[in-house]
């Protein structure tokens, strides 16, 4: 099934012809509207008249995380605040979040991308879709729920948590497609299963599509068995547009069909920034054509994976990207949540007693990512009473519920417990068999 023949099987010389146009159009307008990017021109001597063809993208000059921190909040945005009908957040490493905008058209354009990923999942207008992605900053619930509204099905916002409520809705309403991180649909089959219902037989659920977090071709061979329906895979980030970047079709499950009308992806060389032609695995780096309030040039997600420009058996025409397999820096995702080292250390370095030497021990239990906190204490509150120790341990888990909406457990540890290194300290171990 496709949403957009147009544009979704338009032919390869049709397409970017397109994309030249609407890279001219961007470039154009983030030199004339935001500072940061007219800054990083006139520093390289380029003009948005150099981009004459589509080779000349690896002119333009990358953007990073970093950037976007610096920024914080509204600093990369290139149209007024009274343009902007929605801000959307994720978090970045010092505990400020990444903040994006969107003007009304972006919204329509992300409720399109979206309806193509829900289509592409053979999800149509007379199936209920129970959305378990997180609704409020989060792009993933609401980027859901308008796509699947747009193509006409019928959407229940769950939202995520309350899993036994989650369950009798799924048994009650019938909903025939899932929308949530993988990791959530495996505990939801795990917490039926505790109610007494079998998951492939008491539920009419037919297609599930997940994303959001790492997940292998085993883990979606387990999720179909479990449940008795199809597993896509979806990619997005609150960056470029939250979900909907990219999608398997239901015909193949074989890479992700970028929706390259609006996104231009690359693969580059993730040391030297040069770019890698089809088929080499690198760097994942995306640019926005069509994207009005916040529009990023050449963001380099760090996220691992490769291009394939063969025509699918869907008939569709655009590039697929791999899986992703990994990532170029040491961001960890924790259901869901994009959290690096360096946030909990910032969390922790605001609590008195605390040592700088710390460990996050991340798992994965009843289907489920845990994450401990093991942090060394300073001699004096080593010392002290019991109480004041459990209270310290509260803290912790407090205010890292409060910064990242993740759940924590803290494991405080006697002074000189965590190992050094004299090289780059080892701050994560990741259990994950994913």
């Amino acid at each position: 099934m496709i949403w957009n023949e147009h544009y979704e099987t338009m032919p390869r010389e049709e397409l970017e012809a397109l994309q030249l146009k609407r890279l001219q159009t961007t470039v154009e307008r983030v030199y004339a509207t935001v500072p940061f990017y007219r800054k990083k021109f006139d520093e390289m001597g380029l003009k948005p008249s150099h981009i004459k063809t589509l080779k000349d993208l690896k002119l333009l000059p990358f953007t990073v995380k970093t950037d976007l921190r610096d920024n914080y909040p509204f600093g990369l945005f290139s149209v007024p605040m009274e343009h902007v009908v929605r801000v959307h957040a994720s978090s970045g490493t010092t505990g400020k979040p990444i903040v994006v905008g969107y003007t009304r058209r972006d919204i329509d354009t992300w409720a399109e991308l979206m309806a193509r990923t829900l289509t592409a999942a053979g999800i149509h207008k007379g199936d209920i879709v129970h959305n378990a992605y997180g609704y409020g900053l989060f792009t993933g619930g609401l980027g859901a729920h308008y796509g699947a509204e747009k193509i006409g099905a019928s959407v229940i916002p769950i939202s995520g948590g309350n899993t036994k409520r989650q369950i009798m809705i799924m048994k009650d309403f019938g909903p025939t497609a899932l929308t949530c991180t993988p990791s959530y649909a495996l505990h939801l089959a795990d917490v039926a299963r505790e109610m007494g219902l079998d998951p492939a037989k008491d539920f009419r659920l037919r297609v599930g599509c997940f994303g959001a977090e790492p997940w292998s071709e085993n883990m979606r061979q387990q999720i179909e068995k479990t449940f008795n329906i199809d597993a896509i895979d979806i990619f997005g980030l609150s960056e470029v547009i939250g979900p909907g970047v990219s999608t398997e079709c239901l015909e193949a499950k074989n890479g992700l069909h970028v929706f390259e009308d609006h996104f231009i992806p690359e693969i580059i060389d993730p040391k030297t920034g040069e770019p890698l032609p089809y088929g080499e695995q690198g760097e994942l780096v995306f640019t926005s054509i069509t994207k009005e309030a916040f529009p990023v040039i050449r963001y380099r997600t760090r996220d691992i994976s490769s291009l394939n420009c063969e025509i699918c058996k869907c008939g569709r025409t655009f590039v697929r990207m791999a899986r992703v397999t990994g990532r170029t820096d040491d961001m960890l995702i924790i259901r869901g949540v994009n959290v690096f080292p360096s946030q909990i250390e910032s969390a922790l370095m605001q609590i008195e007693g605390l040592e700088p030497h710390y460990m996050l021990i991340v798992d994965r239990k009843d289907n489920l990512d845990t994450l401990e906190v093991q942090v060394e204490v300073n001699e004096k509150v080593f010392s002290d009473e019991v109480k004041k120790l459990e209270q310290l341990e509260k803290r912790v888990v407090r205010d890292i519920k409060e910064l990242f909406g993740i759940t924590c457990k803290c494991t405080l540890v006697e002074p000189k417990t965590i190992q050094r290194s004299e090289g780059k300290a080892q701050r994560v171990i990741d259990k994950r068999k994913i």
